[in-house]
């Protein structure tokens, strides 16, 4: 952890129960639900939640460095408020999340106003490290660390459906996935912690829950303990049967899904427990054998095949796909097309419950029946794609309404944002030689 101490600050803090925050949150449901914890220490630390980010004493993004445009959404709002702080030194800018543990100190370099920058593995430490601000630090928690319970209450966004986090990291080694390096290893939770964690969320009039993990199925197997058979005694399958009374909680979800580890046990268990939802958050990435190697993802798409022909009746999301070529392309279309045939085979159980369908369809944004939709997104983006091979889509020019659609060129403040004039691309900053603030630059 990187403290460097910043003298001139300290008169200028203001005392948290006076205070107001604000957080942004940018990508997975993971960032979600931490963004919810941090939203309740904050609040445990007497801060309310302001009505609008420009008036907050404390601003907060929680920030994702899966996607490129995420990334610079957050440097374009750092921007503003670093200008901002310069004219109230009190304020505290606070960057949390995968590009923090991804940029660690450098950020503060790159923006020297931000206050604290932490990686996810630090969600539950936040009081603490506020702490240090408040003393006039400038804070950089990044190294790998045992996440600890959070005994804090979660601000919950709905008071509905609940986010429940039952194992941080991930172990694999996927080429195209940057999550091993910035959620750090798997570490599980306890099963009487998250049951207990449930059993909180059903006493406050909570009816959903949605398990989250990084990659959920290989819940357990960092916990200890092995039965007769040789197998974990933890596993997400035994943690599903374990939770499955908790009264007042009437569907279960859980995401995501890795196909290595999606086994039979786990399918018979969601087929027998009335409360887990017939929902399957599977990313199978492409229909490709070949690329599917270069990904060290899973051995071979017939593996993947041979497990969705054990669950017919499920809703299956994909989380992306990659597409190389005209025969990779249609080789995804084939495997679209035999999952989504599926799901016109449902079990009787569902023709029973159309209710618990509708809520099924509205998770994966298709209609269970609708497969004519799906395939014809794939065939827009098949021809999108060729488009793009061509040398651009064409109208991107002179395509009615894009030359003066309302905020691209005099939108106001867009106009001195890095990269939004003339329509090109938007570009990293570069470090300043005199080392500037970052809103001078």
């Amino acid at each position: 952890m990187l403290t460097k101490t910043k003298p001139d600050e300290k008169k200028f803090r203001k005392n948290s129960t006076t205070s107001s925050y604000w957080i942004t949150t940018f990508g997975c449901q993971m960032n979600k639900a931490d963004s919810e914890r941090m939203a309740g220490t904050l609040e445990k630390m007497g801060y309310t939640k302001a009505d609008n980010e420009l008036d907050a004493d404390l601003v907060l993004y929680n920030t994702c460095t899966i996607r490129d445009n995420a990334e610079q959404k957050v440097y374009s709002f750092l921007g503003r408020q670093a200008k901002r702080k310069h004219n109230t030194p009190s304020l505290k800018l606070v960057v949390a999340g995968c590009l923090a543990q991804q940029e660690g100190e450098s950020l503060l370099r790159r923006v020297p106003e931000l206050d604290l920058v932490m990686g996810p593995q630090h969600v539950n430490n936040l009081e603490n490290l506020l702490g240090k601000v408040d003393l006039g630090n400038q804070v950089a928690a990044t190294e790998e660390t045992f996440i600890s319970e959070d005994i804090t209450s979660a601000r919950r966004e709905s008071s509905i459906c609940g986010w429940v986090n039952i194992i941080y990291g991930c172990n694999e080694k996927c080429s195209y996935c940057v999550v091993p390096s910035v959620r750090g290893k798997e570490q599980s939770r306890y099963p009487n912690a998250i049951k207990s964690e449930i059993q909180k969320l059903a006493d406050d009039n909570f009816k959903e829950i949605t398990l989250l993990g990084q990659n959920i199925d290989a819940y357990g197997r960092d916990l200890p303990g092995t039965t007769k058979e040789g197998r974990k005694e933890n596993t997400l399958t035994d943690l599903l049967y374990y939770i499955h009374d908790v009264q007042g909680i009437r569907r279960i979800r859980f995401a995501t899904s890795h196909p290595r580890y999606f086994s039979k046990r786990l399918i018979q268990a969601c087929y027998e427990l009335e409360k887990v939802c017939e929902h399957f958050h599977i990313p199978f990435q492409s229909g490709n054998d070949e690329i599917l190697k270069q990904m060290r993802l899973i051995k071979r798409m017939g593996s993947l095949g041979g497990l969705i022909k054990l669950i017919p009746g499920m809703n299956k999301i994909d989380d992306g796909m990659i597409k190389d070529g005209e025969d990779q392309l249609k080789k995804i279309e084939s495997m679209i097309s035999s999952m989504t045939l599926e799901e016109k085979q449902k079990p009787e159980v569902l023709a029973a419950q159309p209710s618990r369908r509708q809520r099924i369809a509205q998770g994966s944004g298709y209609e269970a029946k609708d497969v004519d939709k799906v395939l014809a997104d794939f065939q827009r983006m098949r021809g999108f794609m060729k488009q793009m091979s061509n040398g651009g889509m064409p109208g991107m020019g002179g395509m009615p309404g894009m030359g003066g659609m309302p905020g691209m060129g005099g939108m106001p403040g867009m106009g001195g944002m890095p990269g939004m004039n003339n329509n090109k691309p938007m570009k990293k900053q570069k470090n300043n030689k005199k080392k500037k603030g970052f809103a001078d630059l």
